[in-house]
């Protein structure tokens, strides 16, 4: 009896001592969750299908947009512009891209996103 009052005893002292250090103990933070910048592509597109839209669009000819006009990833296509569906070559080679439309700038591509009309990638003339 006298061992289980000891145990007992042992057992409550160190519950009131953890009681105590927890209480002592600072929160922890976790470090901020990154928000995803406004810039980071909707596609994903890899190097050879941004190769092969940049190569079949070139072919095309499409009248460039205004020089005004700003391209700029996540934001909503200009109304001065015309959209162009996809070609049908592109959508066979890049899936991802067959319902969206198009339009080109004097040094870039810019596909837009026709479920918001947000410009979901940029596909650049020159590649330096």
């Amino acid at each position: 009896m006298r061992r289980t009052r000891t145990r007992m005893a042992l057992v409550l002292a160190l519950l009131a001592a953890s009681h105590v250090l927890a209480g002592q103990v600072p929160p922890v933070q976790l470090p901020p969750v990154p928000a995803v910048p406004a810039t980071s592509p909707k596609l994903n597109l890899t190097l050879e299908q941004r190769y092969t839209i940049r190569e079949i669009i070139k072919d095309l000819k499409t009248a460039p947009a205004p020089s005004d006009v700003h391209v700029e990833l996540g934001a909503p296509a200009p109304q001065t512009v015309n959209l162009q569906p996809i070609p049908p070559e592109i959508a066979q080679k890049v899936p991802q891209v067959k319902s969206h439309k198009f339009f080109v700038t004097s040094e870039e591509i810019a596909i837009v996103d026709p479920k918001d009309n947000a410009i979901a990638e940029v596909v650049k003339f020159r590649t330096d």
